[in-house]
């Protein structure tokens, strides 16, 4: 009896091993998609009032763990049963990033300044509930498709190891990446709060009231460095899925660095499915009855 007990908590630690192994080498290889999965969602999180931040980034938190909680057995089913369907579920999830990512640079090359009463009303449409639900269902969308790399990255570096390993494997990694990628976000977004803390309890003296300044002079630039970081990212992950998952951009340009490659595949997806997109809307619109 006590030998059997012994034999099977001898298993439950091997299995353990073979977890925290897989899931090292799994990390390590969406280490990448985490980076950017970093910069997305922290330039999607910001520009939300102070008191508003930290349940806004619950909710997109909250998104995100459901977000693996779909992806996961989904991901492990069509792994099983159906394997080339994840290539063209990889492949959609890109168009939409490529879409995103292209949008943005579009909307800063060509939008219109605006006047004062204009911004003033922006500013008001901003802070409502209805444009704040619409900025977390765009993070938690995004989220998905980036999740949606990340699981299959990880499932790829746990083949040919047993399907327990795998389920464990990626529900760990899932975790931490939503973990790990939300709470470096909390922390950024909360910089010019620690920062106004630090000045009022040092009466803005010495080296804390100096650290105060600091944080709060601080994440103007770093939310402006994010939307320029995030926005170059969906480009790259998008030009990177398709490189990897379309055999003729595979072997397109292969004398150009991957990164650039990647970037200019990105791109002109990108443009291609913002022009496909404008089509369908004027297409609906007059077809649509008034």
């Amino acid at each position: 009896m006590a030998g059997g007990i012994f034999a099977i908590l001898d298993d439950i630690a091997a299995l353990m091993d073979d977890i925290a192994v897989t899931s090292k080498v799994a990390t390590q290889k969406t280490a990448a998609i985490l980076g950017d999965d970093l910069a997305v969602n922290a330039e999607k999180a910001t520009g939300f009032l102070s008191s508003r931040e930290l349940p806004v980034l619950w909710a997109i938190t909250k998104g995100s763990l459901l977000n693996k909680l779909i992806i996961i057995p989904i991901a492990l089913l069509l792994n099983y049963f159906f394997p080339v369907a994840i290539k063209w579920a990889l492949v959609l999830g890109g168009i939409y990033l490529a879409y995103e990512g292209v949008e943005k640079i579009i909307e800063f090359l060509f939008h219109r300044t605006k006047t004062g009463h204009e911004v003033i009303e922006d500013a008001e449409d901003t802070d409502g509930p209805e444009e704040e639900k619409a900025k977390v269902k765009s993070a938690i969308t995004t989220d998905f498709i980036l999740s949606i790399e990340i699981v299959i990255i990880a499932l790829g570096s746990t083949l040919g190891k047993p399907l327990m390993t795998q389920i464990l494997t990626v529900v760990v990694v899932g975790f931490l990446a939503t973990v790990g990628v939300y709470g470096i976000v909390a922390l950024i977004v909360r910089m010019d709060d620690a920062g106004f803390s630090l000045i009022r309890r040092s009466n803005d003296k010495g080296f804390l009231g100096a650290l105060g300044n600091l944080l709060v002079k601080a994440l103007p630039v770093v939310i402006k460095a994010l939307a320029v970081i995030g926005t170059l990212a969906l480009i790259m992950v998008s030009g990177g899925i398709f490189a990897h998952n379309i055999e003729y951009l595979h072997h397109f340009l292969p004398e150009w660095p991957s990164i650039a490659k990647e970037v200019v595949i990105g791109l002109v997806g990108g443009i291609a499915a913002v022009i496909l997109m404008t089509i369908g809307k004027k297409i609906l619109s007059l077809v649509k009855p008034a």
